[in-house]
């Protein structure tokens, strides 16, 4: 998609002004879409200067791909799973790391389809850090091919089955959005959608 809120210093520390304006960033673009989402309202939310929040942002668009990054649930674990666990138990998680992803990100996602500028100045520089919204689901083919060459999985079209657990979770964050209110029980719907594909396992493998 647990929300990355600041990182967490020592008892009693003060959040830094880096981690302030990435949680005020955040919030404002959560509640009321990127566009409205200045510099100076920002600013103003973390409670600082414009002119200190460019000593640590060179732009917006840099402060929303660090917000997605930085602010948003972590995807990576589909790296460290391969050959831990069951394999439906770990699909199970991702799937549920998926939902909390795109909850959280798409009410800031959608705003960039209001303008066709800001769309093509933040896919550019998603281009130029080699990200962009096939990362989600490439991460999950590749946590399922890797399950394919450890022999805990038969040989099938991971490509497929990731488009349709990310296809699924970015739906259902759509539906979250038009309500107006949060993905009801997202462990139980991760659950659904792993036993839905009735994925073939060889017998024995995962226990190895």
């Amino acid at each position: 998609m647990p929300t990355h809120a600041s990182t967490p210093g020592p008892r009693g520390v003060a959040p830094s002004t880096r981690d302030r304006i990435l949680d005020a960033a955040a919030a404002i673009m959560r509640r009321d879409g990127l566009v409205r989402a200045t510099t100076k309202e920002i600013a103003r939310e973390a409670g600082c200067s414009e002119a200190l929040l460019y000593k640590h942002f060179p732009d917006k668009r840099d402060i929303f791909v660090r917000v997605l990054t930085e602010r948003s649930p972590r995807l990576d674990a589909a790296r460290e799973l391969p050959g831990t666990g069951t394999v439906t138990g770990n699909l199970e998680r991702l799937v549920a790391d998926l939902l909390a992803f795109y909850e959280q990100g798409f009410p800031i996602a959608a705003s960039l389809f209001s303008s066709t500028e800001l769309l093509a100045a933040h896919r550019e520089a998603m281009a130029v850090r080699g990200a962009g919204p096939h990362g989600p689901s490439r991460l999950l083919a590749h946590y399922l091919g890797q399950e394919v060459r450890l022999g805990r999985l038969p040989d099938l079209d991971t490509d497929a089955i990731a488009r349709l657990l990310t296809g699924a979770a970015l739906h259902e964050a759509f539906l979250s959005a038009y309500a107006g209110e949060p993905i009801p029980e997202p462990s139980a719907f991760a659950r659904r959608l792993v036993s839905a594909l009735d994925l073939p396992r060889i017998e024995g493998a995962e226990s190895r």
